[in-house]
């Protein structure tokens, strides 16, 4: 019995011993798919513009349908490439376990016949009689049978691992094919951002000469309005007009000397008066808060254009940011948004306008999407989107005009104004503001201009060689590198700032595979930066300073190129305000 039990013991080591499959590692995740511009023609700067966005936007459309099949090939050769490592691996640990259970097979049987051939054995199994022999050599048959089983079982799985490995060579074969028709896209791919370039060529050529054109005629109307404006301030000290404080023109029975009040289409105003020169000419005579206010914005004519409440200046504005600027500079308080300054706004009928009143802008289907400052009857002063800059414009149609306020008279109580109800995009100081895609992104498109055209006089330096974003994401970026310099004693690396639609075509060219779709990176939003001097590798001490301080100044290094998420890019930084 002795014999039997440790053969008994040898069989449960053998069957224990079979083979686990390890699990194979998860596919790396690919980023997120880049979105084209959805805005329509009108929150673009001109005709030409719009037209631009729309040659370049069935440009993506091309190229990003030959930047999907790229992907596929790449992801066919990852899946031939690994169907063939697997079935190679399965096949060697299929010949592991035959040759083992083979040789468990051959240590057992030379054991059991060299035991057995001891006369002591074969007495110690005859000691109980005939049929205590007949058990025992009956269980040693069944233990050879199921060892013969088990060995059985084993060279079918190495058959079928044989079967593998011939399915692994067609895997490799298969495999070959994928990487040759990679190869063959991406050179199609290459090929036609070439040719996507030269015919782009004379549009992107007919755009910049109308954009410069109208950014001319701009600076020109800018100036005119500027002048036009000093000459009228100039005008009431060579009057002697001293403009009176706001409070001393709300009262109609109690003007100071020698004004009297200004009748508009609805009867006398508040808030304005008029004086009579000893010429006969009658002038305006606004606040001190107002001439004051209406100074201070035309002094920030030409600065550029950012989204969100809290562009203030000086370096960039929002149309309600400006207002807000301007008129607190004179003493003025006003809330952040265009919608609370039209609901706190004392209202005067549009057709009363005056200068340094505000007028707010529609239509009702969009909500209070933008504010300006009036001028005259026909022009504003505002910071427009569409034209990325503060600009002298002209005011918008009456249906278009959601209400005008004065704000040298006090705030109201808060009333009900329009609120977007169209469920589309969101418009904002004339132009569409649109959503970050994703959390810790850029939000993309801004301003008149499709991706990659955006005027230079529209960004500012981020101090570091000749690199530029927009405005705000530059002054975050300066904030950030001083913090930086601080830490490390040097400012940051930087490789990459704006990127021109043509810099875009020329990356999709050399590298389509890795490359974003020409017109859609955030670097051609002025959004994204791309770094060196150590902040390029996810384990420099220059990485993870950025990624525990970088999100204070509303920088961030989205997730799709974070480690473990398909494409990983640690010097690629986004501002995400």
């Amino acid at each position: 019995m002795r014999i039997i039990k440790a053969v008994c013991a040898a069989v449960l080591v053998v069957l224990v011993a079979v083979p686990v499959q390890a699990g194979a590692d998860p596919e790396a995740g690919a980023p997120g798919e880049p979105r084209t511009d959805p805005r329509p023609g009108e929150a673009f700067a001109g005709p030409k513009v719009a037209q631009l966005q729309h040659t370049a936007a069935g440009v993506q459309r091309e190229l990003g349908d030959l930047a999907a099949k790229i992907h596929d090939a790449e992801h066919e050769l990852r899946t031939a490439t690994a169907a063939a490592t697997a079935a190679r691996d399965a096949r060697e640990q299929s010949d592991r376990v035959v040759a083992a259970q083979q040789a468990d097979v051959d240590a057992y049987s030379a054991t059991l016949y060299a035991t057995l051939a001891q006369p002591s054995e074969i007495r110690a199994l005859m000691s109980g009689g005939p049929e205590n022999f007949l058990d025992g050599s009956g269980l040693l048959d069944r233990l050879r049978a199921d060892q013969d089983v088990r060995l059985a079982g084993a060279i079918r799985r190495q058959a079928a691992a044989e079967r593998a490995e011939r399915t692994a060579n067609e895997a490799r074969s298969d495999a070959a094919e994928r990487r040759a028709d990679l190869e063959d896209r991406t050179a199609d791919a290459s090929e036609r951002a070439a040719a996507v370039a030269s015919e782009l060529a004379g549009a992107v050529a007919d755009t910049d000469a109308a954009v410069l054109k109208a950014q001319r005629d701009q600076r020109r109307r800018n100036d005119r309005t500027a002048a036009s404006w000093r000459s009228y301030v100039g005008r009431l000290a060579e009057a002697g007009v001293v403009p009176p404080p706001a409070a001393a023109l709300r009262d109609l029975v109690r003007l100071p000397a020698g004004l009297t009040a200004l009748v508009g289409k609805h009867g006398p105003q508040r808030g304005v008066a008029s004086v009579t020169l000893p010429s006969g000419e009658v002038l305006r005579v606004l606040p001190k808060e107002t001439i004051a206010a209406v100074t201070a914005a035309v002094d920030a004519l030409g600065t550029p254009y950012v989204p969100g409440r809290g562009a203030t200046g000086p370096d960039a504005y929002s149309c309600e940011g400006l207002v807000r600027s301007a008129f607190g500079k004179a003493g003025v308080r006003l809330p952040a948004g265009a919608a609370d300054q039209l609901a706190t706004g004392t209202p005067v009928p549009p057709t009363d306008a005056q200068p340094g009143d505000l007028v707010f802008l529609g239509p009702a289907k969009y909500g209070v999407q933008g504010v300006g400052i009036v001028l005259d009857e026909r022009t504003m002063l505002t910071a427009d989107a569409r034209l990325a800059g503060v600009v002298v414009t002209d005011r918008p149609a009456a249906a278009d005009v959601l209400g005008v306020t004065r704000p040298s008279l006090p705030a109201v109580p808060r009333r009900g104004v329009p609120k977007a109800n169209d469920g589309g995009l969101t418009w904002r100081c004339g132009g569409v503001e649109l959503p970050p895609a994703r959390s810790g992104e850029a939000a993309g498109a801004w301003g008149g201009y499709p991706n990659g055209f955006i005027p230079g006089g529209a960004l500012c330096p981020i101090g570091v060689g000749r690199h530029a974003l927009r405005c705000d994401a530059a002054a975050a970026f300066r904030a950030l590198n001083s913090a930086y310099a601080a830490a490390f004693g040097r400012p940051i690396c930087v490789t990459d700032s704006y990127r021109t639609f043509a810099e875009q075509i020329r990356l999709y060219g050399v590298k389509p595979a890795l490359a974003a779709v020409p017109g859609t990176s955030n670097h051609g939003w002025a959004l994204a930066v791309d770094l060196c001097g150590g902040a390029q590798s996810f384990a420099s001490r220059e990485y993870a300073w950025l990624a525990t301080h970088a999100p204070a100044f509303g920088w961030s290094n989205p997730p799709w190129a974070r480690p473990g998420e398909g494409r990983e890019e640690p010097w690629h930084w986004e501002f995400t305000g």
